[in-house]
């Protein structure tokens, strides 16, 4: 049997969603691209959706898909959970916009406070994107400093000062492994952002400690996620994440940690998991239960500059009533046992398929630390390794990649394209095992 070709996969994708990729062309005569969002790209075109309800999605091609995507991690509840459909449904006739706070704001407020370890006081916005972008200007009020060290390949919102060395390409002007440097992911971002923004490696421990000490007297935070997303799926070394602890602490720099995705990895978040507590966290995704969210949060004393008029912050949707509200009934849903379900599932495919794919002397794994939010890669051999974003330049098969995702999608599972996918509360054992056994098919279909 021949091989399965990218070339076959993508003339497959087109074909069962031909719909969608007319709605893409009919969109672009109104909105550039198609859609308000690059990220819904999916090969030649996003996949438009009709409804969702509990781990699926029909598509207005008239498929039905296991949501592996859960838009971008935020659904861990599914699709029409009833819990978040009963909260919005009271909330909506009292009324849905004010110039007022509401009660629920310092509801949801607690429920973090109570739950992740760095946050003592907590502020909403509309989203992480604008979260991170709070969170570096509380440390940089909180220190009086005002560059951001981040690592290459880390992804905190699309803003102007952060929107640096998420995805940067191969070349001369990104320097070296061992000391990168930033280059803007985007036209229209000023130089001096990009001079702002210091460059750490993943998991280079002696290199971070080295940088940081040589820039700490500019350095106002470092900002990370524990384990990364839209930059490529890297998952940072336990003594790496202690390291930048004791460093941030002993050269006063503000750690914080991006947990927008990362939160649903444990009832504590990730950092839950490492041990480690940063002065800041950025939340968003799950927190808001499918509604626009976002948080910082972290310690009373860094938190201060937000009521002692150092800094001001402020949106008219910040703290949204009914945002609060949902966020309120899929935290309350997402108790220690529902996150042990999801953990259990995820560490199946995790063990399973790699276990399976070694055996088989595959190049093919699944990526992360076993929690519902993993990543999966084709590497160039089944020895190669991914440590790093660089990893990704050097060791990593785009084009078989490219298929596997493409491939999901055409037997019925609508993965993140780029690689990562996220469960929600409503999968059943059943449909893991689906997974795992069509993921196993598509890897011996597309070969070594």
């Amino acid at each position: 049997m021949a091989k399965l070709t990218l070339e076959a996969s993508l003339d497959r994708f087109i074909e069962k969603f031909s719909t969608s990729g007319g709605l893409t062309q009919k969109g672009k005569q109104l909105i550039p691209g198609g859609y308000s969002r690059n990220s819904f790209n999916f090969g030649p075109h996003a996949v438009f959706v009709d409804k969702g309800d509990g781990a699926h999605i029909e598509t207005v091609d008239g498929h039905a898909l296991l949501d592996l995507n859960n838009n971008f991690t935020v659904n861990i509840l599914g699709h029409n959970h009833p819990a978040i459909m009963s909260a919005l449904s009271e909330a909506i006739p009292s009324g849905i916009s004010f110039g007022n706070p509401s009660t629920p704001e310092a509801e949801l407020a607690q429920l973090l406070v109570d739950r992740i370890p760095s946050v003592e006081k907590v502020q909403f916005s509309c989203s992480a994107s604008e979260s991170c972008m709070s969170a570096v200007r509380i440390a940089r009020a909180y220190t009086g400093k005002t560059k951001i060290a981040k690592v290459e390949g880390g992804y905190h919102g699309f803003t102007d000062p952060l929107s640096i060395s998420a995805h940067p390409v191969p070349g001369p002007d990104t320097g070296t492994a061992s000391d990168p440097q930033p280059m803007a992911d985007s036209g229209g971002i000023p130089v001096e952002n990009v001079d702002n923004v210091v460059l750490l490696t993943q998991n280079d421990r002696a290199g971070a400690e080295r940088i940081l000490r040589a820039n700490a007297g500019s350095l106002a935070c470092v900002i990370v996620e524990l384990e990364s997303g839209a930059g490529g799926f890297v998952t940072l070394d336990q003594e790496f994440v202690e390291d930048l602890r004791a460093l941030t602490k002993e050269l006063g720099i503000v750690l914080i940690f991006d947990e927008t995705i990362t939160l649903r990895a444990s009832y504590h978040g990730l950092q839950g998991v490492y041990g480690v507590t940063p002065d800041l966290t950025v939340m968003g995704k799950m927190i808001g239960g499918g509604m626009p969210l976002g948080a910082v949060g972290g310690a009373a004393e860094v938190m201060s500059v937000l009521e002692n008029g150092k800094v001001v912050i402020s949106g008219t949707h910040h703290g949204h009533k009914l945002a609060v509200i949902a966020g309120i009934a899929c935290m309350s849903t997402m108790d220690e046992a529902a996150f042990t379900k999801l953990n259990g599932q995820a560490g199946r495919i995790l063990t399973e398929i790699n276990q399976w794919s070694a055996g088989r002397n595959h190049p093919f794994r699944i990526l992360g630390k076993g929690n519902s939010h993993l990543g999966y890669v084709y590497l160039k051999s089944p020895e190669a390794t991914v440590r790093t974003h660089r990893d990704y330049w050097t060791n990593v098969d785009t084009e078989k990649l490219q298929t596997c995702s493409l491939e999901l999608a055409n037997r019925g599972f609508f993965p993140v394209h780029r690689g990562e996918f996220s469960l929600s509360l409503p999968m059943t054992d059943e449909d893991i095992t689906s997974f795992i056994e069509t993921l196993k098919q598509i890897v011996e279909d597309i070969g070594a």
